[in-house]
Order: structure tokens, then C-alpha cells, then sequence
């Protein structure tokens, strides 16, 4: 052999052979390890933008009160309030605001990301500090317009308007006297904010890396994996708009979960083959079975999609109750009717898992989800109960089984037939809404209750309750009902109660023992409690580790969020 003829056969034996025994000394977790570690995804090259509540605020005025408001003294607010009354046409602004009948008050509320023109949301109310209003209960928030606020060289300066707010106020209905004033001046309109505009949202390229052609490929992989539908059309969720910035439309699947939505799309690969993607998928099968592990690898399991799910059915058939749930959360998210039976028990049984187990089970197009959900309401637990409720009607609000209506076109109004305890839920917050637990619920006589400021309901004996609603210089209303929940409930609203009178008769046909039942207000799953199973091992043997007791890994679902500043459509 020439020189130059053994030269070329070691350079080819360097590149290749000497190569190909190397990878091949290599165990397949070694292998999949190293590509891991290779595998370049979506979140390594850019980050989420639109993803946090935007605060937005005005000066507003609250009408109707029982001779509990002021007249305010002078300052900014006033002047902002004043300007924006002589803008809409008030005549006599500062009689107005003279009357004991108004207050001025500061209102405030949180754009949810991902919200949409027309989308509503909660706004909260409140007294100056230095105001003199005693009370708010009875109010009416007016219409008013929401921006983003700034206070410089002591004038209110405002940004572009996002929403209007106006609607009934919902005091604390169990306040009273001077011990409860902070409470009095203080409350919460339901669903009274409206988004006139839609929030973008979506990713930013590194300035480092960012290109038009690293933006469409980051586009083309999100789009590979999520798509939606515009009149029966096939649309990716991704729309790269510069070198730096793409856009994204949320998925169905997680309009109630978009903290996980983002963190599944930011653990999309931006490529790899199938040879790739399946020993990838062996690593991370892997790693859901170690409980430090397990949410991120269901995460990015999901992120994969459809291919990943033989992986995640694995999963929930292991043994440690931490993987099983992540798995059975991530193949909800694929919408696979497995992930149906172990969520319901882990809401059943697991109070740290609860609130995830239903907004998972609330994201899929299942009938196993909805029959779960469905037999959740006859629980004990009156969180499981409610959770379930809520995550039916975000499922399907035109559910026959749940759908309700709303009652004197002011809030939700729901009866259900289930056979666990009796229990009527009211909320104040995310949505007004009245929901019975138990469709023959009566009261018990003799009970007097106040429905605000002008309406009683009044029973002594046996199944006669009179309503009546007394005005000044109007003749008295009244409605003659059975001692039915229900009943009652209708007559305050006939007689033209609001959503906060309704919850007022409510609560104090509790305190006065006349509503035997259970009477829950927000009862909401918590979504910061530790894993008790993950507390009692690390209580047995592993004291160098307590720094490791954890609540659930993944964002609580805007579903059941303790900021109760979802948006609802």
C-alpha cells in the first residue's frame, strides 16, 4: 500500500470506525442522557411576554348608599372624578357628589394574560383612607374607565383605557358596626370589569440570538405541535411577527391553565428526528418515576405530545403516588381518557393535588372526565364539591346537568341534584354566582332576614314566608312563597334584589339557624399545601432533606388562582 493510500485509510478510520465503537461502548441511558442534555428547546432561546396580570385603576363614584357616604374632601381623586363626570355629562357634578348617597372610592382590578375584548373579570372597591363614608353596602358602582395610573407632581395621570367597570358592590355580608368599618368601606364588584381590548401574548428571543430564521423556527416547532381552528380552518397557535417576537394564540385546552400552556410550549424541542425523540422519551420516562423529577418530566413528556403517551400510561401505574398524579395531569392535557380515573381520586383523596386534579380534568373533551367530575359533587368535602362544580361549568357552562340561568340578569343561579350533605356556595369572587347543593332545601321558621336596605323576608310558622320590599314614596312590594331556598331566593330578585342581597339573606338565615345545610363562601381548592405522603417519608428517615417538603411543583390553574383575578367569558 502507498503512503498516501495508508494516510487516507486512517484519516477514514478516525472519522468513522474509531467514532462508531465510542458511541456504541455507550449504554442507551448514556445515549439519552447526552442527547438531554443536547436537546435544545424552545425556552433555552427565548421567554414568555404578556404572561402577568396588568393592573389597571380609576376614580370612581358608588351611588345608592343608605346615607353612609360623604361628601369628599379636596384632592386629586376628586379632581380626576369631577373632570370625568363633567366629561360624561353630569350636570351639577359637585351636588352630586355632596349627596350622602355617594361616595367617591378608588377602584382597581388585574387583567388576566391571554384576556380578550369583552371578557370580564373582578374589580375592587374601595374608601380613601382618609374618607369619611361609614358604609358601602347597597352601593352602585357608575360606569367608569380603567387604566393604568400614575400619581406624579401630585396629579393623576392616566395610560391607555382597558376596560370599564360598573355593577353592584359586594360588602362583607357578615360586617357590621364600628369594629367591622374597614370591612364596611371595602368591597368587591363581580365580574364587573370588561376588557375593551385584547392582551398580546408571547415569546421574546434572546437579543443574543435572536434572527428571522431562528424566529421561524421556533414558530414552525410550537405550530408542529399546537394548532386551533377559525371557521373550520387549520391554524397554527404561532405567528412570528419579527426576528425577535412571535406571537401565540392560547390553545383551548389551557384557557384555564396558560402558566402551564406557556411552560409546555417553552419545553417544545426546536428540532430532532425520531431515532432522537425516542430515546429522549425513554430518558424522561425515567425520570417520571423519581419523584424530584417527575412534574418536569410529564411537562416536557407533554410537550412531545401524542408520541409520549405510552410513557405517561406507565406512569400511572407506578408506584409512587407523586408520578402517578404528574403522569395522569399531563395525559389530561393530551385529553387521553386514562388520566380520567386517577385524577378524580387524587382530588378525591389528596387535598395538595385537588385543585390541579380538576383544572386537568376541566381541560378535557371526555365523557370519563365529565362522569368523574359529575360524581365528585356527592363528596363530603365541600371544596371537592365546588372545585368539581366550577370545573364542570369550565368543561361545558351549557351543560344541561349544571348549566343554571341567570337569575334578574344579574348572576348565576344554579340547582343541583346530588345526595351528599346539603350545602349552598356563594362566591365573591370570579363570578356572582349561587349555587344549591340539594334542590329541596327549605328554611326553617320563624326567621326575619334582610335582603339590603329595603327588602325582608319573614316567616313565623308552618310554609308560609311573606317578601316585602318598602321604598320611600312608592307603595310596598310583597310576594307570599313557600319556605323553599329556592322560592325565596326568586322573590328577592323579583323585587328587584341584587346579587349582594341575596348573599346577605343567605348568610344571616345561617347565623340565625334557619338554613340547616352548610353555608360556604369561596370554599376553593388551596393549591399551597404540602404533600402529606412526600411530609411523612422525609419525617421517617431524611431530616437532611426537610429543606425538600414541597407543595405540588407545577403554577396553580387559573381556575381555582387565590389572586381571584380570573377573567371569564
Amino acid at each position: 500500500m502507498k503512503p498516501c493510500h495508508a494516510w487516507l485509510v486512517c484519516g477514514l478510520v478516525a472519522l468513522a470506525g474509531c467514532t462508531a465503537p465510542a458511541l456504541r461502548s455507550q449504554s442507551p441511558e448514556q445515549l439519552s442522557e447526552a442527547l438531554e442534555s443536547k436537546t435544545k428547546l424552545v425556552g433555552d432561546v427565548a421567554r414568555p411576554f404578556g404572561h402577568k396580570h396588568v393592573k389597571v385603576e380609576s376614580v370612581a363614584l358608588i351611588t345608592g348608599l343608605d346615607r353612609t357616604g360623604e361628601d369628599p374632601a379636596p384632592s386629586p381623586q376628586r379632581a380626576a372624578l369631577l373632570h370625568e363626570l363633567q366629561t360624561i355629562g353630569v350636570q351639577n357634578p359637585n351636588q352630586l357628589l355632596a349627596s350622602p348617597s355617594t361616595s367617591l372610592v378608588l377602584v382597581r382590578g388585574f387583567l388576566p394574560p391571554g384576556v380578550q375584548k369583552g371578557d370580564k373579570f373582578d374589580l375592587e372597591v374601595q374608601v380613601p383612607s382618609r374618607g369619611e363614608t361609614t358604609s358601602l353596602r347597597g352601593g352602585w358602582l357608575m360606569e367608569t374607565r380603567m387604566t393604568e395610573l400614575a400619581i406624579l407632581g401630585g396629579q393623576i395621570h392616566e395610560g391607555h383605557p382597558w376596560a370599564t367597570g360598573e355593577g353592584a358592590v359586594l360588602v362583607d355580608p357578615s360586617a357590621s358596626g364600628e369594629k367591622d368599618r374597614a370591612l364596611l368601606v371595602r368591597g368587591r364588584v363581580l365580574g364587573g370589569g370588561t376588557a375593551i381590548k385584547s392582551r398580546d401574548m408571547g415569546l421574546f428571543i434572546a437579543p443574543e440570538d435572536k434572527s428571522v430564521r431562528l424566529a421561524a423556527q421556533i414558530g414552525q416547532a410550537i405550530n408542529h405541535r399546537f394548532h386551533t381552528f377559525s371557521r373550520g380552518i387549520k391554524q397554527g397557535v404561532a405567528n412570528p411577527r419579527t426576528d425577535e417576537r412571535i406571537d401565540l394564540k392560547i390553545h383551548p385546552r389551557y384557557r384555564d391553565n396558560i402558566s402551564r400552556y406557556l411552560r409546555v410550549v417553552r419545553s417544545i424541542p426546536l428540532r430532532e428526528s425520531a431515532s432522537e425523540q425516542a430515546l429522549r422519551v425513554s430518558l424522561l420516562e425515567r425520570q417520571l418515576f423519581d419523584p424530584i423529577t417527575a412534574a418536569m418530566a410529564a411537562v416536557r413528556l407533554e410537550a412531545i405530545g401524542h408520541e409520549a403517551v405510552a410513557s405517561l400510561v406507565k406512569g400511572i401505574a407506578g408506584n409512587d403516588p407523586e408520578s402517578r398524579f404528574y403522569a395522569a395531569e399531563a395525559l389530561a392535557y393530551l385529553d387521553e381518557s386514562q388520566a380520567a380515573a386517577p385524577l378524580a381520586r387524587a382530588a378525591r383523596e389528596e387535598p395538595a393535588f385537588r385543585a390541579y386534579a380538576l383544572a386537568a380534568l376541566s381541560s378535557m373533551d371526555d365523557m370519563a372526565a365529565h362522569d368523574e367530575l359529575m360524581n365528585l359533587l356527592d363528596v363530603p368535602s365541600s371544596e371537592t364539591r365546588y372545585g368539581a362544580f366550577r370545573a364542570l361549568w369550565a368543561m361545558n357552562a351549557n351543560d344541561p346537568l349544571i348549566r343554571g340561568e341567570n337569575l334578574g340578569g344579574q348572576f348565576g343561579y344554579h340547582t343541583l341534584n346530588t345526595t351528599g350533605p346539603t350545602m349552598i356556595h356563594v362566591t365573591r369572587s370570579f363570578r356572582p354566582e349561587v349555587v344549591v347543593f340539594g334542590h329541596e332545601q327549605r328554611l326553617e321558621p320563624p326567621f326575619l332576614l334582610e335582603a339590603g336596605k329595603s327588602v325582608l323576608i319573614k316567616a313565623t310558622a308552618g310554609d308560609k314566608v311573606t317578601v316585602s320590599k318598602f321604598a320611600v314614596g312608592k307603595p310596598d312590594q310583597k310576594r307570599t312563597v313557600t319556605t323553599k331556598v329556592d322560592d325565596i331566593i326568586r322573590a328577592i330578585t323579583e323585587l328587584g334584589g341584587t346579587y349582594p342581597d341575596v348573599v346577605q339573606a343567605l348568610q344571616q338565615a345561617k347565623t340565625c339557624q334557619a338554613l340547616a345545610g352548610r353555608f360556604e363562601v369561596d370554599a376553593l381548592p388551596n393549591g399551597d399545601r404540602e404533600y402529606r405522603a412526600r411530609e411523612e417519608a422525609l419525617a421517617e428517615g431524611a431530616a437532611e432533606r426537610a429543606e425538600e417538603r414541597i407543595v405540588v411543583a407545577n403554577p396553580l390553574p387559573d381556575l381555582f388562582s387565590p389572586r381571584k383575578r380570573k377573567a371569564f367569558r
